[in-house]
């Protein structure tokens, strides 16, 4: 065992010792502030703050360091860390528990840098179940770092969106986009009907990230109308615009993400000039009046040349609707 400098103090932790192949590992439970102060994120930096702050998202960390003092915390996932010279790490005698240095590099983390992060920002103290290597090469650790990082696979966005509404943490703009999408997923008039999908991204159907966070931006034009209202106007504006799509027979754009984007930003300058013209009638008959001359303007190549772009094809419809613009 190394000689460590004592101002460091040591901390002494029963274990459980576990094999699994070649490795062996130590299962314990730590305060996260002992964690704080004893782990660093990357072997590429000297300072182990430094090395947190270059590597990590600190908008993260203090989400999570928001969770863990709000009162309401469990963090069951172990965090995972590879044990350096500088912990003098071991076995006590009696085998039945271990010690290490309180060293800022006493342990380097395989997994659970953006949890531990957040714990250096926390004001609150809790134990979280840890797992430690020791013994471990530069390049074990290495590649252990890439397998738990890479054969993890993340729950998807569509599917949290999803549930969250069960978790009773939705806001209340949540919960209208939640209400709205729903509509147009059963509704049997619905433009979008069969071509949505609420819980995973599948190619050739519409999200509910993708249809959120394209009608996030309209929401302060809608008012206060009930999610059946603006059913009714975004289903009449959307047929309208569907129908126009036909006749450059390029309708597919609308279940991309840019291009569902696009249509949903430009919503406002058509319903605008349908609530002048039409006395706020918003049907499709009104929406597609006033989107034939646009559409007239408009080719599928236009669009097709900036179909990676929301801002690109907005900018075409608006181009196109000035120039079709009558008294």
């Amino acid at each position: 065992m190394l000689t460590t400098p004592t101002e460091y103090g040591i901390e002494s932790r029963t274990f459980s010792l576990i094999s699994q192949g070649k490795f062996r590992f130590y299962s314990l439970t730590l305060l996260i502030k002992v964690l704080a102060r004893t782990c660093f994120a990357s072997p590429r930096y000297d300072d182990p703050i430094q090395g947190f702050q270059r590597t990590l998202d600190k908008a993260r960390a203090q989400a999570i360091a928001d969770y863990i003092d709000s009162g309401e915390t469990t963090i069951p996932n172990s965090i995972i860390l590879s044990a350096q010279n500088e912990a003098a790490f071991g076995v006590k005698r009696g085998g039945r528990a271990l010690s290490f240095v309180r060293h800022p590099k006493a342990f380097l983390i395989l997994d659970g840098q953006h949890r531990v992060y957040g714990f250096t920002m926390a004001k609150t103290d809790l134990r979280v179940p840890v797992i430690i290597y020791s013994g471990l090469t530069r390049q074990q650790e290495i590649r252990l770092f890439i397998d738990i990082n890479t054969k993890q696979k993340p729950v998807p966005n569509e599917l949290l969106l999803d549930i969250k509404r069960l978790a009773d943490i939705e806001n209340d703009e949540e919960s209208l986009l939640r209400d709205i999408f729903d509509l147009f997923n059963k509704e049997n008039d619905s433009i979008l009907l069969g071509l949505m999908s609420p819980s995973e991204r599948i190619s050739g159907k519409l999200s509910r990230v993708s249809f959120n966070s394209s009608c996030k931006p309209i929401l302060p034009s809608l008012g206060d109308r009930s999610p059946d209202e603006l059913y009714e106007i975004l289903n009449a504006y959307l047929s309208a615009f569907a129908s126009g799509l036909d006749r450059i027979n390029y309708r597919e754009i609308m279940l991309t993400p840019y291009g569902f984007k696009a249509i949903m930003g430009f919503f406002p300058d058509v319903a605008s000039r349908v609530k002048g013209q039409y006395s706020a009638e918003y049907s499709t008959e009104n929406f597609a009046d006033l989107l034939q001359d646009m559409f007239n303007n408009i080719t599928k190549s236009q669009l097709s040349n900036t179909k990676n772009s929301a801002k690109g094809m907005q900018d075409v419809f608006k181009r196109a609707l000035a120039r079709g613009f009558r008294l």
